[in-house]
């Protein structure tokens, strides 16, 4: 049987997914280059050609699954829709109750960043950006007059904080908090920080409850 030979990008990108699996499913400080070797049934010698260390493949995993997560958060964002339902779109996808990015490989990223530079800042960028397209999302709905919001970046800050908080518990934790409790504090956090009081939601904003992340 003939082996297809693979470009360098495609062949980046199969070892990255790799790396990604790998990650979750060991941890960051246990996965090892013959794991993700192993998982493709390639040589070590050829995950270190494109990887010089460890810690740059689990680095460049970690930038490839936030460029995944931010291509999908702006096409919801892009939408020709509401603000708010956009902007609720985003936040349920986000959200650890909904079908979002694997909030255990986020955490374990986060746990090794505290002692990795390369990875800390990697982790920073995508939080810088997922805040700022939160914030640019939210001043437009203000804009277009759909809701009340004096700070739209302390929106998003408060917002993101209490979506990874929950994260945490839901996915370190098992039983300590119920998902739907949880999805009923995003959405009432979300209507205080656009003070949607006691707005009647529309069949469209209703319609987004459905999309997953």
């Amino acid at each position: 049987m003939t082996r297809v030979r693979l470009s360098v990008a495609e062949r980046r990108g199969d070892l990255l997914r790799a790396a990604i699996e790998q990650i979750e499913a060991r941890g960051v400080a246990a996965v090892r280059i013959a794991d993700v070797a192993s998982a493709l049934g390639v040589s070590n010698a050829l995950v270190l050609y494109h990887f010089s260390t460890k810690e740059q493949l689990v680095a460049a995993a970690f930038r490839h699954a936030a460029e995944g997560d931010l291509a999908h958060l702006r096409r919801l964002l892009g939408r020709r829709s509401p603000a708010l339902r956009r902007l609720r779109s985003a936040v349920r996808w986000y959200a650890p109750t909904g079908q979002a990015k694997g909030w255990r490989l986020w955490i374990e990223g986060w746990a090794a960043a505290l002692r990795d530079p390369v990875l800390r800042e990697v982790a920073q960028d995508l939080d810088r950006q997922w805040k700022a397209a939160i914030a640019e999302v939210i001043a437009e709905g203000v804009a277009a007059g759909e809701f009340h919001c004096p700070d739209p970046h302390g929106a998003a800050l408060r917002l993101t904080a209490l979506l990874d908080g929950l994260a945490v518990q839901l996915t370190s934790y098992e039983g300590a908090v119920a998902r739907a409790r949880a999805q009923e504090w995003v959405e009432e956090a979300l209507s205080r920080e656009l003070s949607l009081g006691a707005r009647r939601e529309s069949p469209e904003d209703a319609g987004c409850r459905d999309v997953g992340r």
